[in-house]
């Protein structure tokens, strides 16, 4: 069993209050974790603060150095980060293994993006005006980041907030989700190793209390959150005048041409749809394939998801295992058993098996369904035919989220067109939605978030232009 304390600006502190992390599949305590307060964030606080200026200040090789010392570090300890993912997230240890990878990838990136910090020269005598000056326009750290990340991707997702923030030169206090701090502050014993200034990074589990402070303290100028929209627009709301990057999910669509690879897009969506149990915010919800080859391909579908292996995410052979907890689980059950009684027809799954909700494939739905309209977050798919192309692009805009896409296609005009027309912050040809490297943009529109992630683009969110005008 672990036993792990808090990460207070570096200095790893065990507390009175805890909480125990058990393990989704078979519900053994994994290990113990301190909680923090109030105390401990101001603490980390003014730490933070103390070290500002000295991450501010830090040169572009020494945040290369710190970077690409996390990167070595998680490389070293590659196995028991993965091993622990699978404890305490119950992610089946294939993508465990992909977690840790792309975490590591994550902070090479940073490395790399920290050399390219931008800057401006501008000519300002566009105007008379503006006639013997010149401008200079630097970005500059926006300040104390605040982080908030969710529990299905405890590891990269973390990465995504603290990495950035380095490579910006910006201290940032981080609060994992409770269902998997322990990976997180595994990552933080790894960043000390290095010359990380101490002060620069802390890992708080904490109570609601101190969480709400991380939102509606103005001395952090940043609020960077991942999760749920109902809990993401409202920190919006509390979050004053600091800037805020939200990134929640939604009901990822895919479309099935008639001129697609139907083997390659039916492998494609088997994995966007039942990875990690769909607990995945670009998880492949809802898929519209055209008449022609509906039959074959939900067939299809149906057969390769049958043919999933479900048990002990330890085992590298295990596809799918539980759920993060048994309240989720309870609620697949309840979405599609309320989807059947109001006439979707089930293809496959639909039922829970020694604690595994059962990979469940839908058909004959309605749009007002909860399984279609709202955020599924589990291993349940809807799988519909549709007629003409724009009749598929209006079904994928139909829903009050738009995070990202998948089109299975062979013609420009239709890649054109579903570029041009899907209401989504990323469109992915003969790929499906859940595809995501970690340097490109990524985020989304409507209720599925604000700003945009990728390290580059999250290091911009975390700096502020300033302008010298001087006479030439």
């Amino acid at each position: 069993m672990i036993t792990q304390g808090v990460c207070i600006g570096g200095d790893f502190r065990s507390l009175p209050n805890t909480i125990e992390v058990k393990s989704p599949f078979d519900k053994k305590l994994v290990g113990v974790c301190s909680l923090a307060g109030t105390n401990e964030l101001e603490e980390a606080i003014a730490l933070a603060l103390a070290c500002q200026k000295e991450m501010a200040n830090m040169p572009s090789f020494q945040r290369q150095e710190i970077l690409n010392g996390i990167a070595n570090g998680m490389e070293h300890e590659r196995d028991d980060l993965a091993k622990l993912l699978a404890m305490e997230a119950g992610k089946p240890l294939k993508y465990a293994l992909g977690e840790v990878d792309r975490a590591i990838q994550t902070y090479r990136i940073a490395a790399e993006e920290c050399k390219r910090l931008p800057a401006e020269y501008i000519k300002l005598d566009w105007t008379p005006a503006g006639k013997g000056k010149e401008g200079l326009v630097k970005y500059f750290p926006v300040g104390l980041v605040a982080g908030i990340s969710p529990f299905n991707f405890p590891l990269n997702l973390t990465s995504h907030k603290i990495a950035p923030a380095i490579a910006a030169g910006c201290p940032i206090v981080l609060k994992p989700a409770r269902s998997t701090p322990l990976s997180a502050l595994a990552l933080a014993r790894i960043a000390y190793k290095t010359s990380l200034p101490k002060g620069a990074l802390s890992i708080l589990p904490m109570d609601r209390e101190s969480g709400n402070q991380l939102v509606t303290d103005p001395r952090f100028k940043l609020l960077t959150f991942t999760g749920s929209p109902q809990v993401g627009w409202k920190m919006k709301e509390m979050a004053g005048k600091k800037k805020v990057v939200l990134e929640l999910g939604g009901n990822a669509g895919v479309i099935v041409t008639e001129t697609a690879d139907i083997d390659t897009a039916i492998g494609k969506c088997l994995s966007g749809a039942f990875a990690y149990s769909g607990q995945v915010c670009i998880h492949t919800q809802r898929i519209y394939v055209h008449q022609s080859v509906f039959n074959t391909f939900i067939d299809g579908l149906a057969k390769r998801t049958a043919e999933l292996v479900i048990g002990d995410p330890l085992d590298s052979k295990t596809d799918i295992s539980a759920m993060i907890d048994e309240a989720n689980t309870q609620r697949m059950k309840e979405w599609v058993d309320e989807a059947i009684t109001d006439g979707a027809k089930l293809v496959t799954g639909g039922r829970v098996a020694g604690g595994v909700y059962l990979p469940t494939i839908l058909t004959n739905t309605a749009p007002a369904m909860k399984v279609c309209a709202q955020e599924v977050f589990g291993p349940v798919v809807i799988v519909e035919p549709y007629t003409h192309f724009n009749e598929a692009i209006d079904a994928i805009n139909n829903t009050s989220f738009g995070l990202q896409a998948g089109v299975f296609t062979n013609r420009i005009d239709e890649e054109n067109i579903a570029f041009n027309e899907l209401q989504v912050g990323g469109v992915v040809i003969n790929d499906v939605p859940t595809f995501r490297v970690d340097h490109m943009p990524y985020g989304g529109v409507k209720d599925s978030g604000l700003g945009r992630e990728g390290v580059k683009y999250a290091l911009y969110d975390m700096m502020e232009p300033k302008i010298l005008v001087r006479g030439v």
